[in-house]
């Protein structure tokens, strides 16, 4: 058994490893499909994207009508879980009751997830969609 390694060494392998295989051709004179990818150092890769895919598209909240609640109640949960006044809550509560639907709230598809799970807390039917 190897004696412990001397303090402030850095062992990168335990002594009774096998070594790492070397290659036969050096990687300047291999053909460029077999050539090993390259590190990045720091660890960020620069990658080609278009353009679209670089602009997230926020996520839209909607509340959808429901036999069950009472339109003072889904008012009421707007202006609590959003912090809308009573006016913009009672217009949206309108838009669900008479169109069926409203959007309640846009951004990040984590804060859109967490918005419909209150509003499910809440009792109300509200699913998730991406904008177009």
């Amino acid at each position: 058994m190897s004696p412990p390694p001397a303090e402030g060494s850095t062992r990168t392998r335990p002594p009774n490893a096998p070594k790492p295989p070397t290659l036969a051709v050096p990687p300047q004179t291999m053909p460029a499909e077999t050539k090993p990818a390259e590190v990045d150092p720091l660890g960020v890769l620069e990658t080609d994207f278009d353009e679209s895919t670089k602009t997230d598209k926020p996520w839209l909240v909607i509340v959808w009508n429901d036999p069950i609640n009472l339109m003072s109640f889904v008012t009421y949960v707007l202006q609590k879980l959003f912090g809308y006044s009573k006016e913009k809550a009672t217009k949206l509560m309108l838009d669900v009751h008479h169109k069926g639907r409203a959007v309640v709230s846009s951004g990040t598809r984590e804060r859109a997830e967490l918005d419909v799970y209150r509003l499910h807390e809440h009792g109300l039917w509200a699913t998730m969609e991406q904008s177009s």
